[in-house]
């Protein structure tokens, strides 16, 4: 299983009140992980959808929050594909604090490939290698 780390550092407007990430932004930090992951492997979602015109429609997401991220902490996203198949792909996270180790939050995010018409496409087979997908033919 390809693993790509990626680190952001929490800036004070991602934080709530008390000092705590804001939860939603786990969320961003997963999208930027998974952004990341897509280009280390040779494909920036721009290209997906711009040249392609295949884009990748979140229609799942959970998040466990373990323990509180805090304004100033480097996160690392652990970004890995768990599951995928043609028409969707699955993405696994673990978002640790850099310095002490600490595991904050585990995720998923499952997307479905879309054409611009909004109706569930298979992904090209050149982009397959990206998501762990075996290319031969019949394989899907």
């Amino acid at each position: 299983m390809k693993i790509h780390e990626t680190k952001v550092r929490v800036r004070y407007a991602e934080t709530d009140q008390m000092g705590v990430v804001y939860h939603a932004n786990y969320l961003v930090w997963m999208e930027v992980g998974r952004v990341e992951y897509c280009r280390a492997e040779g494909l920036r979602y721009k290209d997906l959808e711009d040249e392609d015109q295949i884009h990748l429609a979140v229609v799942e997401a959970s998040c466990r929050y373990l323990h509180p991220a805090k304004y100033d902490d480097e996160i690392l996203i652990r970004t890995s594909v768990a599951e995928a198949h043609s028409r969707m792909v699955v993405f696994h996270y673990d978002l640790v604090n850099a310095d002490s180790g600490t595991n904050v939050a585990r995720g998923t995010t499952k997307h479905i490939f879309l054409g611009k018409d909004l109706k569930p496409r298979k992904l090209p087979r050149e982009h397959w290698h990206v998501f762990g997908l075996d290319a031969r033919p019949g394989v899907a």
